[in-house]
């Protein structure tokens, strides 16, 4: 039984005794909004991290048509790493001890800057360097030193050439100079080096010509888009023999990853774009410790059919690995002239197949799928870096096993679930394909899977997201030609900027045929 509370009966009494009800009252409820934000808040932060969860795993698990770019992950990344910067940042403006200990890990988590950088020393000295004591003149016992990283922001200069003429008095007529040195593009404003930031800004750095017009006017530099786009035309016609000398030297190799990806290309006579193709020859022998540089060459065409992988591959007979895509099979045809090429496909392309249907549970054979194929996986990640007859001589006593059972698994799953189904889809799409897919058990040179032309192909596509579509034919043909030159920079470690400028510079002052291959990107990281 609830006792009711007695209340005075003095009405002033009464009234205090009400206004502080109502009082606490307001102050509950100010504290549970504030609470419900705080929850808000807090709720919509963890949505925040779930979300970035997922589209990391969609980033490494999904299908490529569905990955999450990974610069677009670093986008959202950068976001929350901002936030918790700036919490930081308050911290330490509250509390000394806290900003000196972050300050101290700070100093010893960091690692030394590149020696090749120059250094500018500021010393800071006392104002008065007597001794407080005696007043005497006191020395240097030691110093702290904290280098600091900086940045001077771009600077254009104008280069003045200056070619003095000079006569003889004596003689009328009698006149010398030094003859112009060449230039790559005669009349016109830009250096070599100039003309390679352009190229590289746009093909490496991604940025269109419509932005670097914008940076350049910032600066006060009148100089357009088209005035742009005419020198990259420029610097891509006389690297062309540098390009060709790559492909000729990839078609040479015994082992290639070849690929292709879409280029979108204006089509003014219809009033939109169609669609053309960039064909990706990739060489990476590191794995196997083999000893072929490195290289990517894109080369354009206008279609997707068979035809064209035949003309990209014309005469080559050494091993392709591919996605299994059909357009290649014509290649592996013994009547083919000049002799078949050997096709391995690519495991991670059926891996996606099953990593989609997982997404659904439950999916008992879809793990077991990716299950065994993770096993795989295992062994090759020992294995990588090892001579090409260590790794076929572990695969064939560690890998081969699992794949036939795998093999044997599958065909009969495959008589147990219904015939159009996804899962009989992915099964048979393994068992039409076995051959290919099991190949790398008996060549230590190929991989398991074609993931390096597939890295190759990423630069490609986010320039395609910033320029959107190539201008036409001809110009995704000089897309495809100084994206090869670049892309294969990176694989050796070469600052593109720095090759693109010393190589043109070569070839506008003659650089003889028979030397080409010193300008190759390996060729050139070899003599610096």
């Amino acid at each position: 039984m609830t006792t009711q509370p007695s209340l005075p009966g003095d009405i002033t009494a009464l009234r205090a005794l009400v206004l502080t009800a109502w009082a606490e009252r307001d102050a509950e409820r100010a504290e549970k909004t504030r609470l419900i934000e705080e929850c808000d808040q807090l709720a919509g932060q963890n949505d925040r991290l779930r979300q970035l969860i997922r589209q990391l795993q969609r980033m490494q698990f999904g299908r490529r048509s569905e990955k999450l770019d990974p610069d677009q992950f670093n986008l959202a990344l950068e976001d929350l790493e901002q936030a918790v910067a700036a919490g930081e940042a308050e911290q330490d403006k509250a509390d000394p001890a806290l900003r000196k200990a972050r300050s101290e890990k700070r100093r010893a988590g960091r690692g030394p800057l590149p020696e090749h950088l120059p250094r500018v020393e500021i010393v800071i000295a006392p104002e008065d360097t007597a001794c407080p004591c005696c007043g005497g003149a006191m020395h240097v016992i030691g110093e702290d030193r904290s280098p600091r990283l900086d940045v001077i922001p771009a600077q254009y200069q104008v280069i003045v050439t200056r070619r003095p003429k000079y006569a003889c008095r004596a003689c009328e007529g009698a006149v010398v100079q030094a003859p112009a040195p060449a230039r790559l593009i005669e009349g016109g404003l830009p250096t070599e080096r100039l003309v390679a930031h352009v190229v590289v800004a746009k093909y490496a750095d991604h940025c269109p010509l419509y932005r670097q017009a914008q940076i350049l006017a910032r600066q006060g530099i009148a100089i357009d888009r088209a005035t742009l786009a005419f020198w990259a035309g420029y610097a891509a016609a006389e690297v062309k023999p540098v390009w060709r000398l790559m492909r000729e030297e990839l078609l040479r190799s015994t082992k290639l990853f070849v690929d292709e990806t879409t280029a979108p290309v204006l089509d003014p006579g219809r009033g939109r774009t169609k669609r053309g193709y960039f064909w990706v020859l990739a060489r990476d022998d590191r794995p196997w410790r083999g000893g072929a540089p490195p290289a990517v060459v894109y080369s354009y065409a206008p279609g997707r059919s068979g035809d064209h992988a035949a003309a990209l591959l014309q005469g080559y007979t050494g091993v392709l690995q591919t996605d299994g895509y059909a357009a290649y099979l014509s290649l592996a045809d013994p009547k083919r002239a000049g002799g078949p090429a050997t096709l391995a496909f690519c495991w991670a392309h059926w891996r996606r197949q099953w990593f989609d249907l997982a997404k659904s549970p439950p999916a008992p054979i879809a793990t077991e799928a990716l299950k065994q194929i993770a096993e795989l996986y295992e062994i090759e990640a020992e294995i990588r870096g090892k001579s090409a007859d260590e790794r076929r001589a572990v695969r064939r006593q560690k890998t081969k096993p699992l794949a036939e059972a795998l093999k044997t698994w599958l065909e009969k799953t495959l008589a147990q679930v219904a015939g159009g189904s996804s899962i009989a889809q992915a099964i048979r799409y393994a068992l039409n394909r076995w051959d290919g897919l099991v190949r790398f058990l008996d060549d230590g040179r190929i991989e398991i899977d074609s993931n390096t032309v597939e890295r190759a192909m990423r630069p490609i596509a986010l320039n395609r997201k910033n320029a959107l579509f190539a201008g036409s034919d001809e110009g995704a043909e000089n897309w495809a030609m100084l994206a090869s030159l670049i892309e294969t920079c990176k694989l050796h470690g070469v600052n593109p900027e720095a090759y693109l400028t010393d190589v043109l510079t070569k070839l506008v002052n003659n650089w003889p045929n028979s030397r080409l291959a010193d300008l190759t990107p390996w060729g050139w990281a070899a003599a610096h």
